[in-house]
């Protein structure tokens, strides 16, 4: 299932669900069928796949008049990232591609050398912000601002000490985020202002349930800056997979319903390259994950 939160005309958010090129409001659904649907899409997560499977048969048993009455065109809604305000702050995993260590080691302070366990980081909930919005620019804290496409992992089921076999059954869903980041914003190894700033985690522009994906550790991902395509990857060359991080991530801390890990990205961002690049006011860039969907943002300097 493709699970949204958006808005009509400015209105309060609300949960969806994205088919055949309509949304499915489900606040309308339940006032239809008379049933109790979740209304915000951390209400869903908290519930469970089961309930996924439950809406999904709420909306078959439909008739055409019944669904006309509770959709509208993709046209006439305004996507919010999936979890507009997340719990926690987002955990980062940085170096998770070979080539992106190399590339990293060649203009960054890192070593170079392929990292034992994953490197951990956060961005604060109030980086999070949607596809069709600006990332804000302040020119005072960076003149080097960089783009990293990331499959992101939204965890279901929480835990402890998960063993990699099971990890996958603690997995809700996934999307696409922009792990925005201001390259001479790091201080003596910390990246959190660098990583930290508000706008710096687009993410959407839906919710793909876990169900929906046959095999997450095989998807393309890319990005493209005004048009022109800067990385090409595919999720299969992460260093540490999704069972690795999950069970690294939950012995150091519980993982709980809703929390997002942001897996890496690969090749191909503007600090590595010769010469380097940034993105400035205007540009416009695209992150888009096979089987998920693209955002969009457009780079907005603050004045």
């Amino acid at each position: 299932m493709k699970l949204a939160t958006y808005q009509i005309n400015h209105a309060a958010p609300r949960l969806g669900v994205v088919q055949n090129n309509h949304m499915i409001d489900l606040e309308d659904v339940a006032q239809i069928t008379k049933e109790h649907l979740p209304k915000t899409m951390l209400d869903l997560i908290d519930m469970g796949l089961f309930e996924v499977k439950r809406i999904q048969g709420i909306i078959d048993s439909l008739t055409s008049e019944q669904l006309s009455n509770c959709s509208y065109p993709l046209s006439n809604v305004t996507f919010l990232a999936p979890i507009p305000k997340p719990r926690k702050n987002i955990i980062g995993i940085g170096l998770n591609y070979t080539e992106h260590v190399a590339e990293s080691a060649r203009t960054l302070d890192t070593t170079g050398k392929l990292p034992q366990k994953p490197i951990i980081f956060s961005k604060p909930p109030t980086t999070v912000t949607a596809t069709n919005t600006n990332i804000l620019l302040n020119p005072k804290l960076t003149q080097q601002l960089d783009w990293e496409v990331e499959l992101a992992v939204i965890i279901g089921k929480g835990g402890k000490y998960i063993p990699k076999e099971e990890a996958l059954n603690h997995v809700f869903g996934y999307t696409v985020i922009n792990d925005i980041s201001a390259r001479d914003c790091r201080r003596e190894g910390q990246w959190i202002v660098s990583k930290g700033q508000d706008t710096f985690a687009p993410m959407g522009p839906v919710l793909v349930t876990a169900d929906e994906i046959e095999n997450p550790h095989n998807l393309n991902l890319s990005l493209k800056l005004n048009g022109i395509e800067k990385q090409n990857s595919n999720t299969k060359f992460m260093l540490f997979n999704i069972n690795d991080l999950i069970e690294d991530l939950s012995t150091v801390f519980t993982l709980e319903p809703g929390d997002i890990i942001a897996t890496g990205t690969p090749a191909g961002v503007g600090a590595g390259r010769n010469p380097q690049e940034w993105m400035w006011d205007g540009d416009v860039v695209e992150a888009t994950v096979e089987g998920i969907g693209t955002i969009i943002n457009t780079v907005k300097e603050i004045k």
